[in-house]
């Protein structure tokens, strides 16, 4: 999630019913060298919370070290990623790279949990490619990976259901998310990552394999109201209906909270791009691609609001 989750967009999650919010992943080297950039990306505050901090790294030390200097930020969680599929950090050895090194992953892990007080969890995909879903035992690999990073100490594992090889094609596969769970020897929260896009499917979710929490990731793209509907309609209220205006009013104060994080005009909208263009209630427009490319194009927050008043004004609030 990254140039996704930073704390504009987190703090709409919050709003929206979000019960944790996660910040950027941020690169533990990067940390460790007191990267300006990197270090702006560890600022969080009480109204996020409880928020966790996602760290990756491909070396033990260095994730320590990076770990005991995040923890100075106070988060209530430090995520460990090792499922980023994307070349740039998987081709290094990090990331969903390490699924590919276990007594790594679990060096690392091990590393980390020992260098901080604060709660350690891991995110993690089920395997490196398919035919590494299972054993020669026939025991299935994320299940065994479960057992052994729950002896390392963390408090929690999320699980993506597709392979990196997968990258996001395909469905997401719960079943196997299930078997951890269903693992009489697995005592922590597991959580279901994956084509969690609708209260439909995340009920579905909870209900077919008993998950402690679903976790949404690109579904909130320009979205972040979905976590109230799937609270609604978990709890078997009336999903609220939104109108077009309502939605292009979040929108901008998306915008709006992004340009005053970044400080600069321009800079705040092209970091708030991906969720105004990605937005679910522009799909259905009969020019979505053409108004998709004018919201892309756009510099400044002037024209952005204008392009949105003309979609309410032309589709109705």
């Amino acid at each position: 999630m990254e140039d996704v989750t930073d704390p504009a967009f987190r703090l709409l999650c919050k709003r929206f019913g979000a019960d944790r919010v996660y910040t950027e992943f941020v690169n533990a080297d990067a940390i460790v060298r007191d990267v300006a950039s990197t270090m702006r990306k560890l600022r969080i505050n009480d109204a996020e919370r409880p928020v966790a901090i996602q760290i990756y790294g491909r070396e033990p030390e260095a994730m320590a070290e990076a770990a005991r200097i995040v923890e100075q930020a106070k988060p209530d969680i430090i995520d460990i990623n090792f499922g980023c599929p994307v070349k740039k950090v998987a081709g290094k050895g990090a990331g969903a790279g390490l699924l590919r090194d276990v007594p790594k992953m679990l060096d690392i892990t091990r590393a980390v949990v020992n260098a901080v007080h604060t709660p350690v969890t891991v995110k993690t995909r089920l395997g490196w490619e398919d035919k590494m879903l299972y054993l020669d035992d026939g025991t299935p690999f994320i299940v065994d990976l479960a057992e052994r990073l729950q002896d390392c100490g963390i408090k929690e594992l999320a699980i993506h259901g597709r392979t990196r090889s997968q990258m996001y094609r395909g469905e997401a596969d719960w079943t196997l998310i299930g078997a951890v769970k269903r693992n009489p020897r697995i005592h922590i929260p597991v959580i279901a990552n994956g084509d969690i896009t609708t209260p439909e499917r995340a009920k579905q979710c909870f209900e077919q394999f008993d998950v402690d929490a679903v976790m949404i990731g690109r579904a909130t793209f320009g979205c972040p109201w979905i976590f109230e509907d799937i609270r609604c309609y978990l709890e078997g209220r009336e999903v609220p209906k939104r109108s077009m205006r309502w939605c292009m009013d979040v929108l901008k104060e998306h915008v709006e909270r992004s340009i005053e994080w970044v400080g600069d005009e321009r800079k705040g909208i092209v970091h708030s791009r991906r969720h105004f263009a990605a937005s679910p209630v522009l799909k259905g427009l009969p020019d979505f691609r053409q108004t998709r490319i004018s919201l892309l194009r756009a510099d400044t927050k002037q024209e952005v609001f204008d392009i949105m008043d003309t979609i309410v004004r032309d589709y109705g609030d």
